[in-house]
């Protein structure tokens, strides 16, 4: 099932480019415009990283890409003086906007025909194993060890 999902993302971002290519996105700088269009305040690049389960500096880099387009811009936060706060623009609400609006009709044409029942089980299931991933993740023990390899092997 892993492997399915790691096609399935890698299907999602691919497809995801082709859909925003045109409003100056890729799904990367898509994820984070919405990670900043979805919060009702603006927010420093850690908490962004942080509610995306990605790292700061992947963040920061699609931040500055963002930035350098005029999709979002860069506040002084006053409670930090080195995390700046993140704010959406008008271009940037705007090109967010036409790509939620285009995903939704690619992914109702996409879904045509399917149980409805089944998307939303299928939906459930993987909130759950995301769930269980993040509790694993504050629990290293359960996590398998990485095989040795090479100059690690005794």
């Amino acid at each position: 099932m892993t492997l399915a999902v790691f096609r399935l993302n890698g299907d999602l971002l691919t497809a995801g480019d082709a859909l925003v290519d045109d409003l100056g996105l890729t799904s990367a700088r898509w994820q984070v415009l919405g990670a900043v269009a979805l919060s009702p305040v603006p927010l420093p690049v850690a908490h962004i990283a942080r509610n995306m389960g990605l790292t700061r500096q992947a963040v920061q880099r699609v931040v500055d890409d963002l930035h350098e387009v005029g999709f979002v811009r860069i506040d002084p936060n006053p409670h930090h003086r080195r995390a700046h706060l993140v704010a959406l623009t008008g271009p940037g609400e705007t090109a967010y906007r036409h790509a939620i609006a285009r995903k939704d009709v690619w992914f109702d044409d996409l879904c045509a025909g399917l149980d409805p029942q089944a998307i939303a089980a299928a939906a459930a299931l993987l909130r759950e194993i995301q769930r269980r991933i993040g509790e694993t993740a504050q629990d290293d023990r359960s996590i398998p060890p990485k095989p040795m390899r090479g100059r690690d092997v005794p």
